[in-house]
């Protein structure tokens, strides 16, 4: 009899030794067998789980813990990090303005804006040598009667530009066809857009090359920490304007590729 009541107080005594050596990371599950008729009589053991991290928050936490912010008045005996994230978004910028100008499947005056020609006298963008004028939507003209000694140049400079211009002289008239929108020029303005993304990398990794370049000479002068902490710092600031980069590729081919 003495042994049936003590069968039965054995999970109570057991249940506060648990909780000191049971893990942190570790909680307690309370099993009851269903439509047991003893249930209520005879508790169920404690079983005792264990909780891991999955590998998407161990990444998450990696990503987090590698994430480094110096205040820019700190280092700027160094190398000034305003004048860095400036260079580096200039060149997010120029790519935009890339792919604006040069990367358009819509025709309009203003296409042509962009283009810059070359003459003895220096460049000059086309709208101020010549009036540009849309004369049906597969046809633009551009009349050069006011500087007709630039007709040729303007010429050269529609037909070397990287919008696959065949353009015709009329006098001092400039007549461009404008090219149809098929899939294949679909896809070669695709091409277009990967070759400027790719210029643009090119030029970054020279912004950054250049900043961790002026980091090292200053090597003598501060700890390693400090100059490892500035060169992580910059490599940061590189690797947000490259994701802004990818952001901007991928965009414009899915708006030229349609």
């Amino acid at each position: 009899m003495a042994l049936n009541h003590l069968s039965l107080l054995r999970p109570l005594l057991c249940q506060p030794l648990l909780r000191h050596v049971r893990s942190p990371l570790t909680s307690r599950v309370s099993l009851r067998p269903l439509l047991a008729p003893d249930a209520f009589h005879h508790p169920a053991p404690a079983v005792c789980i264990r909780l891991y991290a999955t590998k998407k928050a161990k990444a998450k936490a990696k990503g987090q813990s590698g994430k480094v912010s110096i205040n820019s008045s700190l280092v700027e005996d160094i190398i000034s990090l305003d004048e860095v994230k400036e260079d580096m978004t200039t060149v997010l910028d120029s790519l935009k303005d890339d792919f604006t100008r040069n990367l358009s499947i819509r025709t309009s005056p203003g296409a042509l804006d962009h283009i810059v020609v070359t003459t003895q006298d220096g460049k000059f963008p086309l709208k101020q040598l010549g009036q540009i004028s849309m004369k049906s939507p597969q046809l633009i003209m551009v009349n050069m009667s006011s500087f007709p000694e630039a007709t040729a140049a303007a010429t050269r400079a529609l037909r070397e530009s990287s919008m696959n211009l065949n353009p015709e002289v009329d006098g001092t008239i400039i007549k461009v066809p404008v090219p149809k929108v098929t899939r294949e020029h679909r896809e070669n303005l695709a091409k277009v857009a990967k070759q400027l993304g790719n210029k643009a990398k090119d030029s970054l990794r020279r912004v950054r090359s250049n900043a961790v370049t002026q980091v090292k000479k200053a090597k003598e002068a501060h700890s390693e920490d400090t100059i490892r902490l500035v060169e992580k710092q910059i490599q940061q600031m590189a690797d947000n304007i490259a994701a802004d980069i990818d952001k901007q590729l991928a965009a414009k081919t899915k708006e030229l590729l349609g």
